[in-house]
């Protein structure tokens, strides 16, 4: 091994020792979203934070739309949202299917985002426990 190498190793094993157990799960998890072997529905949980926080609702229903299966995306969503995120992502879910004025549908749309993010912190927890779960290596 090149020193290079050598120092690329200590380095990261070196980071690994300075962060708490929690945070190394935390990372873990988002590294198995990534690589797509997160478990469901908790990859869908992931995807959605992360697209709503990156663009919205709107990006969130393009996105997964043009690269998944929206409706089972939606269906694993369901099946772990409290009653007010599903009720704030069926609402998003009918203006993006909706055929009113661009208008409407934005107004609605930063209103399901506006809810989202009042609630976050609901589906932070939600992540929370799953990456308690790995199981580090």
């Amino acid at each position: 091994m090149n020193l290079f190498g050598f120092l690329s190793d200590f380095f990261k094993r070196k980071k690994k020792d300075e962060l708490p157990e929690e945070a190394l799960k935390w990372n873990k998890m988002w590294d198995l979203w990534a690589d797509e072997k997160a478990a469901s529905p908790y990859a869908e949980i992931m995807t959605y934070e992360s697209e709503v926080n990156n663009g919205g609702h709107m990006q969130f229903f393009d996105n997964v739309s043009s690269t998944s299966d929206l409706t089972k995306t939606l269906s694993e969503l369901y099946s772990v949202l409290d009653d007010v995120l599903k009720t704030n992502l069926e609402n998003a879910y009918n203006a993006f299917l909706n055929e009113e004025t661009d208008e409407e549908i934005d107004e609605i749309i930063d209103r399901c985002d506006s809810i989202f993010y009042e609630n976050e912190e609901k589906i932070e927890k939600l992540l929370k426990e799953y990456a308690k779960t790995m199981i580090l290596d």
